[in-house]
């Protein structure tokens, strides 16, 4: 389960839960994935100006001049205006329906309430239906696909963004759309990011607004470490013996498991796999294409399926010798209750995952005699960047008002007060911010958290940093800078529309067995896999790898 989960980077971002929150990926992005579309479209905007029938705009209306407005995301106030939106119908009230994954902030009504009463202006509500991360695996593509009307859809690689573009779920935005209908987006957008979302010549979702390193590292009950006599960790090896001492010493004793496991330790799999200087060239839910990076652009015969590399097989052995070990709930792969929130109500003594760790850091934090430390178990390796399209928002192709939903998006992506709402919350409440535009949690800011909700990730624009931010995350990240590197292939994107059954039905045998794999669930770790590649092939692997390969070497012959 990617629940959480990379060429400009802004490396002072990592200083900060803006840059922490959301998935930390740093698998291929959104460029056009063959010849025939190469070369189609100014990298600086969307691929097409067809509308959703492929007919041109012939009636397309001009935004109304920017230009009063501040240069650039972070040098002042931006304040929209319905004047913006002339090309949009705005004389009907219409409801936004936006669907997001994740939790509910326990302010979501209060904030909700001010955004509704700063859209007042242009008769737009907004509605927000929140799919929890033990459900949102079940309910996206059904809410996509059902009855429901659903305007905007948080999306990202490793939240079905390929799989639903591929059945058509997401509308398709082109360059005359975005000038009219996203003025603010055209304006200050990241010229870069829209070839992470464009598949196939078609871009069909609004990326994040900044890149930034994002490394992956564990976080531990260091009070408990201490009481065991571990002083600190340096490696996997380190990481792998307080698993098992807590296993051993904690667990019997207060029911602490070294790691509250819930549904796969994929987050897990990548603090591991960070010891092998892998990239991914794929990241599609447990559909992965990987590499070894050596400084060159891969060959097609460098990238395989994760699952098929020796890294992977002793990965998933020294997941058996955890689990059988009692590292995790014998349960694990139906627990509700993610390693995240379990580490921060104290039921588990470490997780894994990118800075985002801190939220849940300070939560376990709360609880007297509780201490916690961050490690980076991979210092001499490089660190990934993450990719612009690592979250997005998107409009759905069933969206009643497309229009409307896009001048939302708008909005809460670059008007100043609606997207400090959506990030940090209530200001004098949740935050205060200075001059300087460095924000300060306040008494009520776990209330509504900084970057709390998915759509968060997805409107972040690196305009915002966290004053005094937390020295642990700082010291890492200052090491971070000094070995960040990009993926090669970040702006390769594979179109599966050729071989979707193909894949489907891969993907089929991956989420029956990736999960038990990474879990240590099984008996035999070689037979299960062994079992589960072989499955893999009968389902149709090689048409899926070839038909990659064929792709990528079109976009590789460009570079």
């Amino acid at each position: 389960m990617k629940k959480k989960k990379i060429l400009s980077v802004t490396l002072a971002m990592c200083l900060t839960l803006s840059t922490l929150a959301g998935c930390g990926s740093e698998g291929g992005g959104g460029n056009k994935a063959s010849t025939d579309t190469q070369g189609s479209a100014d990298a600086g905007s969307p691929s097409s100006s067809a509308d959703a029938t492929g007919n041109a705009d012939t009636n397309a209306t001009p935004s109304v001049s920017l230009d009063a407005l501040p240069a650039a995301v972070g040098e002042g106030t931006i304040t929209a205006s319905p004047d913006f939106y002339a090309a949009a119908d705005l004389s009907k009230p219409y409801t936004v329906n936006m669907y997001l994954i994740g939790d509910t902030p326990n302010d979501w009504e209060k904030v909700l309430g001010l955004v509704n009463e700063y859209l007042e202006p242009y008769n737009t509500d907004l509605a927000v239906t929140f799919m929890s991360w033990s459900d949102y695996q079940t309910m996206y593509s059904l809410v996509l696909a059902g009855g429901e009307q659903v305007d905007l859809i948080f999306t990202a690689p490793w939240c079905y963004m390929y799989t639903e573009a591929s059945k058509g779920s997401f509308y398709e935005l082109t360059d005359d759309f975005i000038a009219n209908y996203m003025p603010l987006a055209n304006k200050y957008q990241d010229k870069e990011s829209w070839s992470e979302t464009t598949l196939s010549g078609k871009t069909i979702a609004v990326p994040s607004n900044v890149a930034q390193a994002m490394g992956k590292i564990v976080a531990v009950r260091q009070d408990l470490a201490d009481k065991h006599g571990i002083s600190e960790l340096k490696s996997w090896d380190d990481y792998k013996n307080f698993m098992l001492t807590m296993a051993e010493k904690e667990t019997p004793e207060s029911g602490i498991y070294a790691l509250a496991s819930s549904v796969d330790n994929n987050e897990l799999w990548d603090v591991y796999r960070q010891q092998y200087d892998t990239f991914l060239a794929l990241d599609s839910d447990y559909f992965d294409m990987i590499y070894q990076w050596d400084g060159d652009l891969p060959t097609t015969d460098e990238i395989t399926m994760s699952y098929e590399t020796e890294y992977f097989r002793e990965y998933a052995k020294e997941m058996k010798e955890m689990a059988d070990a009692g590292c995790w709930s014998r349960s694990a792969l139906t627990n509700t209750v993610t390693d995240d929130d379990a580490f921060g109500a104290l039921q588990g003594a470490s997780i894994a995952w990118n800075g985002s760790v801190i939220t849940y850091v300070r939560q376990a934090e709360q609880s007297e005699g509780v201490s916690c430390a961050l490690y980076d178990l991979t210092t001499d390796h490089f660190v990934g960047c993450e990719a612009f399209s690592n979250n997005d928002m998107a409009i759905a192709a069933g969206s009643k008002n497309p229009e409307r939903a896009a001048m939302l998006l708008d909005l809460i992506k670059f008007d100043t007060y609606l997207n400090r709402l959506l990030t940090l919350g209530v200001e004098g409440e949740h935050y205060s911010i200075d001059a300087d535009g460095y924000y300060t949690q306040l008494e009520k800011s776990p209330d509504f958290s900084p970057f709390a909700i998915s759509a968060s990730w997805a409107i972040k624009n690196g305009d915002l940093n966290e004053a005094g931010a937390d020295p642990r995350m700082k010291a890492i990240s200052d090491e971070w800078a000094k070995r960040v590197e990009n993926n090669p292939t970040i702006t390769f994107v594979f179109d599966t529309a050729p071989v979707d059954s193909y894949v489907a039905a891969v993907k089929v045998v991956l989420d029956d067995y990736v999960p038990m794999l990474e879990l240590g669930l099984v008996e035999d770790v070689d037979a299960t896999l062994d079992e589960m590649i072989q499955k893999c092939y009968e389902s149709g692997l090689q048409n899926v790898k070839d038909e990659f390969n064929s792709q990528y070497e079109a976009w590789k012959a460009t570079r």
